[in-house]
């Protein structure tokens, strides 16, 4: 294929992704879905587009979204935040990834397709989309919320526990089965972290220096550079590339370039992101979803419910209220590109094929679920709440005998106590019953004016 016709067929590709994207954008869905859906349509295994893909020019496009939507995620990494409520966030941001991941690596066991699969789908199942989260607290104006530091403070977390995560899959995945080979490797993917975490810590304003030029041109190159060089270093040290770019991503944030940085790296993210998932797309087969629906739709009532569970923990854990448990239950329940990048490695590592259309459904369903959720969460903890209080009101109110009504009674005994006690006793069930019947006429009378 020539290389005017492969640049026409991107050109379009990212055509049809801006048009979906505006309609996407009417009922508040992300860009995720849609690319990947850009991307199924465009596949081979569909047939569904006009368009002969034969290049693997998106393959390495690609690559360099998965190393940009890393790099960010370690650049966006608050480490203020994370150390200065080190407690807090670790309970938190631990107690949520902890159920999620336990329960996710049981279903993954009960699916049944093995044991490094079933290590994959927790992995998948475990985190929330930082991508997403992030975007919709922006565009649902809630960044002033009450629970917002709270929910990016578990997304803190989550980036840690990614870091770790990759660094042990990147050593299962790489089919190593003797025990010392596998602690050498765990050990090199632990330094590295190690090492590079404590530059970011402290090591700041020495790599500033680096960074000393007005030239945007080359600041552009330099960073750039870094995140593709530190990919590389990553993948040759088996932590994965994305590992190696969210580390150095970690460590630039730390200098004082890191806004000027990020003013430059989101655009440079969301292009070549947006190849990621669209190149994803592609891969996927839609004859293949049959297959994995019934897992695909038990991981997504799983990821609900847990949600809903772990959203009103963690809201309880920071003294919050219920109505910020929905509100953080909503937002975290998002997945989106760490699953993807999981099936991404799994397939390259020779894992079940399929590994990467649950990836592919499941992503597209939560990522279709979750905004519309999100949008609607005050609307729908008003809802139970206000039922709650109904139902908590109506037991309150329950129909209480009236004191006066236990003084007319009195009186009425006390006005036949001269009479035979067979009469008496006739006469005085009699009058008590007019004095109730009274009563309650009166009580359902003043309800009705209420």
């Amino acid at each position: 294929m020539h290389l005017g016709e492969d640049l026409i067929i991107l050109g379009v590709l990212l055509l049809v992704a801006y048009v979906l994207g505006r309609l996407g954008k009417l009922v508040g869905l992300p860009a995720i879905p849609i690319y990947m859906i850009v991307g199924l349509l465009a596949s081979p295994h569909t047939g569904w587009f006009p368009l002969n893909l034969e290049s693997n020019y998106i393959e390495l496009i690609a690559i360099f979204g998965l190393i940009l939507l890393l790099f960010n995620l370690g650049l966006e990494f608050d480490q203020d935040e994370f150390f200065g409520n080190f407690g807090k966030l670790i309970i938190s941001g631990g107690s949520y990834i902890v159920v999620n991941m336990g329960v996710g690596l049981i279903f993954g066991f009960m699916v049944g397709w093995g044991t490094r699969e079933a290590l994959i789908i927790a992995g998948m199942t475990a985190t929330s989309s930082s991508a997403i989260v992030t975007k919709l607290l922006i565009e649902l104006k809630r960044l002033a919320n009450t629970e917002t530091p709270m929910i990016l403070g578990v997304t803190v977390v989550e980036d840690i526990f990614i870091a770790i995560y990759l660094a042990i899959v990147s050593v299962v995945l790489s089919g190593e089965t003797d025990f010392w080979p596998i602690v050498a490797k765990l050990g090199i993917a632990f330094t590295f972290l190690v090492v590079m975490f404590t530059i970011a810590r402290w090591g700041g304003r020495y790599v500033s220096k680096l960074f000393h030029t007005k030239d945007d041109e080359l600041f552009t190159i330099l960073f750039f550079g870094f995140a593709v060089l530190f990919a590389g270093i990553g993948e040759v040290l088996g932590v994965t590339d994305a590992i190696g770019a969210f580390l150095i991503g970690l460590v630039l944030g730390a200098t004082k370039y890191r806004n000027k940085i990020e003013h430059i790296a989101i655009p440079l993210r969301d292009v070549f992101a947006a190849f990621f998932f669209l190149n994803f797309g592609l891969a996927l087969n839609a004859a293949q979803f049959p297959s994995v629906v019934v897992p695909v739709l038990l991981a997504v009532l799983l990821t609900i419910v847990l949600n809903i569970l772990a959203g009103q923990f963690v809201a309880w854990i920071n003294g919050m209220g219920a109505q910020a448990g929905i509100n953080t239950t909503v937002i975290l329940q998002n997945r989106g590109e760490f699953a993807l990048i999981l099936a991404t490695l799994s397939l390259s590592a020779g894992l079940d094929e399929r590994i990467q259309p649950f990836a592919g459904l499941y992503v597209l369903i939560m990522a279709v679920i979750g905004p519309i959720l999100a949008a609607n969460s005050e609307k729908i903890g008003a809802m139970i709440l206000r039922t709650g209080k109904r139902q908590k009101k109506k037991r309150a109110t329950k129909p209480e005998r009236d004191p006066m009504l236990d003084e007319e009674i009195a009186l009425v005994e006390a006005a036949t106590a001269d009479l035979d006690p067979e009469a008496r006793s006739d006469d005085t069930r009699q009058a008590i019953d007019r004095v109730v019947d009274q009563a309650m006429q009166q009580d359902s009378s003043d309800r009705k004016r209420d």
